[in-house]
């Protein structure tokens, strides 16, 4: 591809990407996009065809963004047992700040929420390559944790679920309304979701438990 329809991509691209956040799919329209692309409606067609292969691609740019972004911050999960709890709580910081709680994770959670129910074929790109990647890779990433800290884990692939799931569970309340989180509650969400992580899955943390409710069934 020469440089001028390179960019002119990555103009629409970029200009349907604001259109259809502010928009959403069904309001979205050609005309609004090239305008805002600066190109002309001709132009858009002659690369897309039609709308919803625009939209595809923009969801297939942003995922291939947040991918490369993803496997980054996954290539530092802990590898060690030591410090375990802190170097958990610093990765889910890490994940939560540059995916989770990004702005191509707000967009696509904002288009999920208005037309998954109306259009969810659009987003299957998404489930393949988004929460479905994540979730194997984060499962691979436990099971060879679980061989070097003291975890007991029977499922892998739902632990990596859960964890993802405990990290962003105080902050999806502000991320409804745009908000973005400070880091100091970044840290916090992230410290009390692998503490509840790590009383369901530490070995040492249920058998203190076993021998506590031993004692007592003892008394």
């Amino acid at each position: 591809m020469q440089k001028g329809q390179l960019a002119k991509r990555v103009s629409i691209l970029g200009a349907a990407a604001d259109v259809f956040c502010r928009e959403g799919f069904s309001g979205a329209s050609i005309d609004e996009i090239a305008a805002e692309a600066g190109v002309s409606r001709q132009t858009v067609y002659n690369h897309y065809r039609e709308k919803e292969t625009l939209f595809m691609a923009v969801i297939q740019d942003i995922m291939d963004r947040t991918n490369g972004v993803l496997f980054s911050i996954l290539a530092t999960f802990p590898e060690r047992a030591d410090n375990l709890e802190e170097d958990l709580a610093a990765f889910a910081v890490r994940l939560n700040k540059n995916c989770i709680c990004n702005q191509d994770a707000k967009f696509i959670q904002k288009l999920i929420a208005t037309e998954g129910n109306r259009y969810p074929h659009l987003f299957q790109v998404w489930r393949e390559q988004g929460p479905g990647k994540t979730d194997r890779a984060l499962a691979a990433l436990f099971a060879r944790l679980a061989h070097l800290a003291p975890l007991e884990i029977d499922d892998f692939d739902l632990a990596a679920r859960q964890f993802i799931a405990l990290i962003k569970a105080d902050l999806q309340m502000g991320g409804l309304f745009g908000e973005a989180p400070s880091d100091a509650e970044l840290e916090d969400s992230a410290r009390k979701a692998v503490r509840t992580f790590l009383r369901a899955y530490g070995r040492e943390q249920k058998t203190g438990s076993l021998e506590a409710q031993t004692l007592i069934s003892e008394r």
